[in-house]
């Protein structure tokens, strides 16, 4: 095997060692793209990194260039559901009369280097990435240099294939089980307790632990269970039947996305935070019950899991997921017997309580601390709204 490697193939091929094994960045796949490797990263400041070969000789050049990065980039933030995207263009073979300091390219970084130690004079570069410099000290070269960064390369993805395959590998879905056999097991007994099949008795359902105005009952602080069992309560066979149908189709895929525990939390605290935001604004005669508000904290919650795994979900979540949360809130707003307040609760919910609990091999500890934090605000907001205002 016979391999020759320019000074400007060693310098790409050092930076992508860099970019993809260390700072996990992921190639891009670009059709019709030549002598420019493009790299993703959702988690970095820089989500996008271009290393440019292609010999670009004067400004003119360089102008077209940036045009045409933009237009690319228009086509990656729709797919990664994004309405900023800083970009670091690095090019290694540009022309002496092209002048970078004279261009600003708003969120596109560009930075000439002929050598690694030119690193060294952009600072939006050693800052992001301090120990970038180090790529200078890899002892192979040619051969060996293209062999260990295919053998690395080839680990790392092997490493990420085998972590995808975990989370996405489907477990038993125990917890969407007992969820929906509580909720027939009290539908069984509320029906039981009332005379009308299809539409049960709101006095019945109050009994069993329906959601009302807790403070028209006197003693709101003693009855805060309401929060948790209104959610498993149904005022009809056909209520019934529509939850516990929705709650089969998504909630296996997030309980073996999540686990059990973690989804558990999401499920059973959107339906609070549905019930807590319905709460807020709910007339005293009004009796709320039914699932439909976890569940929309189900489809919140797939949502944010969705944008880390776009790769595999993006699709999904845009062609799906997200029409048929816009429909069912559409209807919610058209039906007046639909409690829309519990469903757009649960949805807001669910996202934030995802981005708290983490999505596994995806979140860093900062986006987790960010999301308790924005969830014990919007908790605490709402308490206040039901409770206290």
């Amino acid at each position: 095997m016979n391999v020759t490697l320019t000074k400007n193939d060693e310098i790409v091929m050092k930076l992508l060692h860099y970019f993809i094994t260390i700072q996990g960045y992921n190639p891009v796949v670009l059709h019709g793209a030549k002598d420019e490797i493009w790299l993703e990263n959702s988690g970095a400041d820089y989500k996008i990194i271009r290393i440019v070969s292609n010999y670009i000789h004067n400004d003119e050049q360089l102008d077209f260039d940036i045009f045409r990065t933009k237009q690319i980039l228009k086509t990656i933030k729709k797919k990664m559901f994004s309405f900023k995207m800083d970009t670091l263009s690095i090019f290694v073979n540009l022309g002496e009369n092209v002048n970078l300091d004279s261009k600003d390219f708003n969120n596109i970084k560009c930075a000439d280097v002929k050598q690694i130690k030119d690193l060294s004079k952009y600072s939006f570069i050693i800052n992001e990435f301090p120990n970038i410099l180090e790529v200078e000290n890899t002892k192979e070269e040619g051969l060996q240099l293209f062999l260990k960064l295919t053998e690395d390369i080839n680990k790392k993805n092997y490493e990420e294939t085998k972590k995808a395959e975990e989370v996405f590998s489907k477990k038993k879905p125990i917890m969407t089980y007992i969820f929906m056999g509580i909720s027939i097991v009290l539908y069984i007994l509320t029906f039981l307790s009332s005379t009308n099949l299809l539409e049960l008795d709101p006095n019945v359902l109050y009994r069993f632990g329906a959601l009302v105005n807790l403070n028209s009952i006197g003693n709101n602080y003693i009855e805060l269970y309401r929060l948790i069992s209104s959610i498993f309560l149904h005022g009809g066979l056909l209520h019934l039947l529509c939850n516990m149908y929705s709650l089969y189709i998504i909630g296996p895929q997030l309980e073996s996305f999540f686990g059990k525990l973690k989804y558990s939390i999401i499920f059973i605290g959107s339906g609070v935070i549905g019930n807590l935001l319905s709460l807020a604004f709910l007339q005293d005669t009004y009796v709320s019950v039914g699932a439909s508000g976890a569940i929309f904290g189900l489809m919140g919650a797939l949502v944010y899991f969705g944008y880390h795994y776009r790769v595999y979900l993006s699709g999904v979540i845009k062609t799906q997921i997200i029409p048929l949360i816009l429909i069912n809130l559409a209807l919610g707003f058209m039906i007046t017997s639909i409690n829309n307040l519990a469903h757009i609760g649960g949805l807001i919910g669910g996202f934030l309580l995802a981005k708290a609990i983490g999505v596994k091999y995806k979140s860093e500890k900062s986006d987790i601390i960010n999301g308790v934090i924005m969830t014990l605000i919007f908790v605490v907001f709402l308490i206040y709204l039901a409770f206290f205002r």
